[in-house]
């Protein structure tokens, strides 16, 4: 099921094409909590090593046809047209790839992707990270008009991505260890923006942690899970396999959530529509919180709870 699925990247792990004994890791189940990987053939592939990166990404495509229980697949291209020589080369011989990352997804590009993804009918998951949707000055109509065209493919797009390192390089900005995105105000701005126009009708997906070592990154990559919860983000990109845990934990849903959500899809009442949650704590209402208890529901299933 679609919806389902929208649900189940999760913690998507970045590669470059060119990792090694990624499919021994995976056969070996040495990433914990590996629910999806994104094999890149994009920024992390020097353009004189794409040929050798889009061989060695044939052999792991191959390699890995036959393992069991494996993450959702996707392939990060350049381009339409590298989409299309990709696809007709490699992608449509494999049969475990699960979709396309399409980059720098913006309208100088979106309708000659969208036409490409639907003659491929494959998952998508557009990324949203150029200027056209970082400047204010072109921001409202640009993500009005992604909007608009997306829809018309709503079917195969999985999730909405954000690109907030790309965000960030615009202004010549970084967040430290002890920062989230959302303390960087005018990258805030932007990710809001997102999320008013995409997350009524599609998954949005978290940005970046970029910090994996020392002091500190841990916790700082909870804090922004648990802001990405708040504001709407559903899952987050991971660059490190340290980092797939605490994404899966934070895709876990609080006993008191699932109860108050199973209580609001259970609702039987033919008069009221307002009820006490079982703790007492909080008000339930049909009317205002049935996407939200679908969502828990999804997620609960998918990840567990927290008890």
């Amino acid at each position: 099921m679609f919806e389902v699925l929208q649900y189940k990247v999760g913690g998507l792990l970045y590669m470059p094409a060119f990792q090694k004994n990624i499919v021994q890791k995976i056969s070996q189940k040495k990433l914990p909590r590996l629910t999806s990987a994104a094999f890149c053939l994009e920024d992390s592939i020097r353009d004189e090593s794409l040929d050798a990166a889009e061989k060695s990404l044939q052999f792991i495509l191959r390699e890995l046809d036959g393992v069991k229980n494996l993450p959702l697949v996707f392939v990060r291209i350049r381009s339409p047209r590298h989409l299309k020589i990709f696809h007709e080369a490699i992608g449509s011989r494999s049969k475990i790839l699960t979709g396309y990352i399409l980059p720098k997804f913006d309208m100088s590009n979106a309708p000659e992707y969208l036409k490409l993804a639907r003659e491929i009918n494959l998952p998508i998951m557009p990324t949203l990270e150029t200027d056209r949707v970082a400047n204010l000055l072109t921001r409202r109509t640009e993500l009005l008009s992604l909007k608009e065209i997306l829809d018309d493919s709503k079917k195969i797009v999985l999730n909405i991505r954000v690109g907030v390192n790309d965000f960030c390089n615009l202004y010549g900005l970084r967040r430290d260890v002890r920062r989230t995105i959302y303390d960087i105000g005018i990258v805030r701005d932007v990710l809001t923006g997102i999320l008013n126009v995409f997350a009524k009708d599609y998954v949005v997906a978290g940005s970046v942690w970029n910090f994996f070592g020392g002091n500190f990154w841990a916790d700082g990559l909870r804090r922004e899970i648990e802001l990405d919860r708040l504001n709407g983000f559903i899952g987050k990109s991971a660059i490190h396999p340290a980092q797939l845990p605490i994404i899966f934990d934070g895709m876990k849903v609080s006993r008191t959530d699932l109860e108050d959500a199973e209580q609001i899809l259970n609702w039987k009442s033919d008069t009221h529509g307002v009820l006490k949650s079982f703790d007492g704590s909080r008000m339930n209402e049909v009317k205002c919180h049935t996407t939200w208890a679908r969502r828990i529901k999804i997620l609960s299933e998918l990840y567990g709870v927290i008890e």
